[in-house]
């Protein structure tokens, strides 16, 4: 759904957040976004937990998948049937806070609450210097390559830039293997692009608040995968491989290198505990800059609940030290809380701290009206790139015209 159909229904549902429908007396409605196979068990833990601790109190929860999340919650607010909390992109949250939808949770932060997290990973919810959300998820982005490949091709050791990535994947590709794992379809599309941009110098958006795309930076990178596509170095269809695709192919062995979430991690302990891979940061451009993507998702407060203390209450249970780890271990992100942060798990877990020495190379999605809409102008540009029907030059000048025009209804 586009972003100006969603702020369009937002606003048409705008009188109805005051009918909502009443949650029952001490009951906390929770929408809960589908990470895994694992969030549906976590949460009905978290509800068993809960309401033994707290007597009068009961939690509804409703798991619901990533890719009709935003969607549901359009609906559900239009309709003043939303819950009490909910788990959201933190890309969306500006623009639940521009409607009037999120409730400022700063009369329920006491001191001692706002030190229990990582501030790298709390601040993306603090617009105006009012807290609207708290990190329920966080991770970076970092480089997976596939170790027996990396021998076979006679890599030494991952790629430092993308000029060597590139004749790794060549060297990959003569042994029969896709080199490099390229996704070109639904969520994150644009940040796979925005890897390459980053290290050619360009950021999301330029000193004076225009669109990145129209540098040469960004035509560089546009470029240097588009060649990557025309030489076979990456899957074939890289226009129909979605996150969850290439991850597959990785996990299969069929795939050299490919860039993705700490959670894989846990994917292949899992599901291909002989693969004999490593995590290596992503490479560097010609000048040496380079760029990880940060990740937060956020919990929040609807301003229409009607049961908000009993919905703190279970905000404050979530972040604790101890629900924390149950959580982001099982999921495999990255420790928000600093407390669960010193845990010998994530101390002495390699994977995990190859993504953490990234953080200070993190970008996060730009905290602006119509990000969404932007996002999806540059990974329709993208697709017209990786499948030919537009030149590198011709996909960015449309996308940035596009993107500038929607910057300017700030």
């Amino acid at each position: 759904m586009s972003l100006a159909k969603w702020t369009v229904g937002l606003l048409a549902g705008m009188s109805m957040l005051a009918f909502a429908a009443p949650a029952g007396a001490g009951e906390v409605r929770v929408t809960v976004a589908e990470y895994s196979a694992k969030t549906g068990p976590y949460f009905e833990a978290v509800k068993k937990e809960f309401e033994a601790a707290n007597p009068g109190i009961t939690i509804k929860y409703e798991v619901v998948p990533w890719d009709v999340l935003l969607q549901k919650l359009t609906t559900d607010i239009t309709a003043g049937t939303n819950a009490d909390l909910s788990i959201i992109g933190t890309r969306w949250l500006i623009d639940f806070v521009q409607q009037g939808v999120a409730e400022p949770l700063d009369s329920y932060i006491k001191p001692e609450f706002k030190d229990r997290f990582i501030d790298t990973f709390l601040q993306p919810s603090i617009m105006d210097g009012h807290t609207y959300g708290l990190p329920i998820a966080a991770s970076a982005r970092a480089m997976y390559y596939n170790k027996e490949l990396f021998e076979k091709a006679g890599i030494a050791k991952p790629p430092a830039t993308w000029a060597e990535l590139q004749e790794d994947a060549r060297k990959i590709k003569a042994q029969g293997a896709f080199g490099y794992g390229l996704q070109g379809k639904e969520i994150e599309t644009d940040v796979y692009y925005y890897y390459a941009m980053w290290s050619f110098g360009t950021e999301i958006l330029n000193k004076d608040g225009t669109s990145g795309l129209s540098t040469p930076g960004a035509l560089e990178a546009a470029k240097l995968y588009k060649s990557m596509i025309d030489e076979g170095l990456t899957e074939p269809g890289v226009t129909s491989n979605n996150r969850e695709d290439v991850q597959n192919l990785f996990k299969q062995g069929k795939v050299g290198m490919m860039i993705t979430a700490p959670f894989l991690s846990n994917q292949i302990k899992e599901e291909a505990p002989k693969l004999k891979y490593g995590v290596a940061a992503i490479p560097a451009g010609p000048t040496g800059a380079r760029g990880t993507y940060g990740v937060t998702d956020s919990i929040i407060m609807f301003k229409n609940s009607k049961n908000k203390d009993e919905a703190w209450k279970l905000l404050d249970f979530l972040f604790t030290k101890e629900q924390r780890a149950k959580f982001t271990q099982g999921e495999g992100f990255l420790p928000v809380n600093k407390e669960e942060a010193k845990m010998e798990y994530y101390v002495n877990n390699a994977d995990l701290a190859a993504f953490t020495a990234l953080l200070p190379d993190a970008r996060f999605a730009p905290v602006i009206p119509g990000w969404e809409e932007i996002a999806q102008i540059t990974s329709d540009a993208m697709q017209k790139i990786y499948l030919g029907s537009a030149t590198p030059e011709a996909a960015l000048k449309e996308a940035a015209d596009k993107a500038n025009a929607v910057l300017t209804k700030k």
